[in-house]
Order: C-alpha cells, then structure tokens, then sequence
C-alpha cells in the first residue's frame, strides 16, 4: 500500500482539517448553512446566535462532506484517506481523482436525500466526508484486489475485494434494519456505488463510451 501523499490527497487532507478547526471557532452556525439538511420546508432551530430557519439548500450537496461531527469522526475519514487516496490518486491521475473524489460525495448526498425522503425520520443534518471515503474504498478494491488489508479488530489479514465487498454488505444489512441509528449508511453506499458507475464509465463498460479508457 503506497502512503505517499499526492497533491490533491494532500489538499483535501489540509481542507477537511481546517473546515473542522473553522467548525470549532464557528459552532452551530457551520452546520445550519454547510451541512445537508433534509429535502422539505426549512424548520426552525436554535443555534449560539438565536432561532434560524435551516433546510437543504444545494450547495450543500459538497459542503457537507467537509464537516464533521467530531474529532473522532474526522480522524477516522482522514486515516482512510490517507490510508487509500495516494495510491487511487497515483491510478487515476490527479484530475481524474479529484472528479472520483467529488462525484463519489455528490452521489453518496443524493442517496442520503432520497432515502431520509422516502423513509422519513428525524430532522437532523448529514455531514461527513465518509461517502467519499467509502467511494475510496471501492476504488481500491477494484483497482487493487488481491492487495491484503489488515483488519483492528480482529487483526485478521484479508484481500481488499473481500475487505470491501464484506464492508458494502455490513453497511446495506445496518441500513436496511436501522441498526446503528445516527450513522448515513445509506451515504456510505451512495458513494460506493457513484464510484463504480464512474470507474465502470472509465473502463468503457456501459453504454456511453469515454474518450480515455482507464486501463485497469
């Protein structure tokens, strides 16, 4: 596994900490504008400065995946990135990474949309780069499949194609039956499978062709 860090790893490695530390200055008033509200009438909500109206506004779709619920929560997303974004960024190129990156978080957004909207729930924001993380993951395993993967816990050796494929099922089963509430399961799997479509569109695999094969 390569740790050299590339450019854009870098950047989204130094943007992601400093949104985090803008969030410490800044509080609650971040995550009313920035974070991903759900789709529907804004609603009311209390923040340092007084009641705000919040709700989703576009921009949304990319500023959420810059924020963060908490210290743990972005050391977590910055380990995988920079664990699996040198490596997928030195295969894809640094545009062609960037676009992964960004298409990965839009998708895992949209899914989240969808299926607060579909299934209703709580008015709570959703914030977090851990779609685009899980858009990294899927990338590695394709593009790296038989690379092994240590396990925490346990410490078990395993391919990245198994590594991955058993993280996508954990997440769908976690998000089908509701386990683990408060965690965009759903996101995780948007991002994952913006990541394949796009890497399949690379490949030349569906019906409109791209201009450069990405040759893996």
């Amino acid at each position: 596994m390569n740790f050299d860090l590339p450019p854009v790893t870098r950047n989204l490695l130094i943007a992601n900490v400093a949104v985090y530390l803008l969030q410490m200055l800044l509080g609650d008033q971040m995550l009313a504008y920035f974070a991903l509200w759900p789709l529907g009438p804004h609603q009311p909500a209390m923040t340092s400065h007084g009641v705000i109206m919040v709700g989703f506004q576009v921009w949304q779709l990319v500023t959420y995946a810059f924020l963060h619920g908490g210290l743990m929560h972005l050391a977590f997303n910055m380990l995988a990135l920079f664990m699996f974004g040198g490596a997928i960024e030195h295969t894809f190129g640094k545009r062609q990474f960037l676009l992964y990156y960004f298409v990965c978080l839009l998708v895992a957004g949209i899914c989240q949309l969808i299926v607060l909207h579909l299934m209703g729930g709580r008015f709570v924001p959703t914030l977090g780069a851990s779609g685009a993380i899980f858009g990294l993951l899927l990338a590695f395993g394709m593009m790296y499949p038989h690379e092994r993967i240590m396990l925490i816990i346990p410490p078990v050796p395993m391919p990245a194609w198994v590594f991955v494929t058993g993280y996508g099922a954990v997440e769908l089963f976690l998000g089908v039956t509701g386990t683990e509430a408060g965690v965009a399961h759903f996101a995780h799997l948007g991002g994952m499978l913006g990541g394949f479509v796009l890497i399949q569109y690379w490949r030349g695999k569906l019906p409109i062709k791209p201009k450069r094969r990405l040759m893996r």
